[in-house]
């Protein structure tokens, strides 16, 4: 069975959320898994050290979760219009894989959550692009297709799928929902006919 990594840090959980459902639409896709990686913390203090194996959720990301998948899901919330720094600390890491062309000409798409309407989602999805173009990835976004770009009130971007977490709520609306499901169902398709 081929898979598709979704790749995320999550502070509150909504970032979770989205990953869990983006799961959902790669594993409509006959023949594809979804294999759930998150990283930990970056700590200010020198000795921190974080556990192996996280106390709950997905286990922790290694650079061998990219070369065995066929695509990659990227998620993050918005930290000033930017990716979180644990997320950019783990792809700072992947140097050698760039060194040997190890993801160029796999498909990735981008996913992210923030805590009010104007707070950079938009701008959080393009800084995650930036290494994946680096590393010679192929950009998925969501088409203008998908009704729900159309008339959604929370999350949701051509850029990728994203949630709007008013009052700090993980809880995604149907829409948002629905986007990073069609999100998930859009990169599996494109990871299992670029594999091939």
């Amino acid at each position: 069975m081929k898979e598709v990594l979704v790749l995320y840090y999550s502070h509150h959980g909504a970032t979770r959320s989205l990953a869990q459902q983006i799961a959902r639409g790669i594993e409509q896709v006959p023949g594809i898994a979804a294999r759930l990686r998150t990283v930990p913390k970056v700590s200010a203090v020198c000795e921190a050290v974080a556990a192996a194996i996280p106390d709950s959720g997905a286990p922790y990301a290694e650079p061998a979760d990219l070369v065995e998948c066929i695509g990659l899901a990227l998620g993050s919330p918005v930290r000033f219009g930017n990716m979180a720094a644990p997320l950019k600390y783990f792809l700072d890491g992947t140097a050698a894989l760039w060194q040997q062309g190890g993801l160029a000409g796999k498909p990735a798409a981008l996913f992210t959550s923030g805590g009010n309407p104007h707070g950079g989602q938009e701008t959080t999805l393009l800084s995650m692009m930036l290494p994946l173009l680096h590393h010679g990835m192929l950009i998925v976004g969501l088409p203008f297709s998908e009704a729900d770009l159309h008339t959604t009130r929370g999350g949701g971007s051509p850029y990728g799928a994203s949630h709007v977490a008013l009052a700090g709520s993980a809880s995604l609306l149907e829409a948002e929902q629905r986007l990073a499901v069609a999100l998930g169902l859009r990169l599996a398709t494109a990871a299992l006919k670029l594999a091939s």
